[in-house]
């Protein structure tokens, strides 16, 4: 019996305690309306128009990791188009800058999330200062 306090006692301060908000950095895109909107620490800092697949390219849907980041990459599938500050975040597709910013707003790409060169410089920074591990890229319908 002692033990069952015990033990009922130990929940009991286990589940009251207070939760400490995640730090890090959370990129949500809403593909319906082609914007994304930047959250650190919990709170809503930035919203920007981004521009994602095209007709049969689709931008994969679903909550992901960043994995690579690169300052500059040049597609090696489409003609060594500039990504500047690329969050790559599944396989192939990334979060990028883009020279294409009069399209931004609407479907446009090939599938990865195109920013204005600025915001993404942004994006990048974040992602870099809170780490991968800290950061997520949710896409949703």
């Amino acid at each position: 019996m002692k033990y069952v306090f015990a033990l009922c006692a130990a929940l009991a301060v286990f589940f009251a305690a207070p939760v400490a908000p995640q730090a890090g950095v959370v990129a949500k895109v809403d593909l319906s309306q082609q914007r994304m909107n930047v959250y650190v620490n919990g709170a809503r800092k930035y919203s920007w128009r981004v521009s994602t697949g095209r007709g049969r390219y689709r931008t994969p849907v679903g909550s992901f990791r960043p994995t690579v980041l690169r300052k500059m990459h040049y597609s090696s599938i489409y003609n060594n188009a500039p990504m500047p500050y690329s969050v790559f975040f599944y396989g192939g597709y990334a979060v990028h800058g883009t020279n294409q910013t009069r399209y931004l707003g609407r479907p446009a790409s090939h599938g990865c999330v195109r920013l204005h060169p600025s915001n993404a410089a942004r994006l990048y920074s974040l992602v870099k200062r809170y780490g991968r591990g800290k950061s997520r890229i949710v896409i949703k319908p």
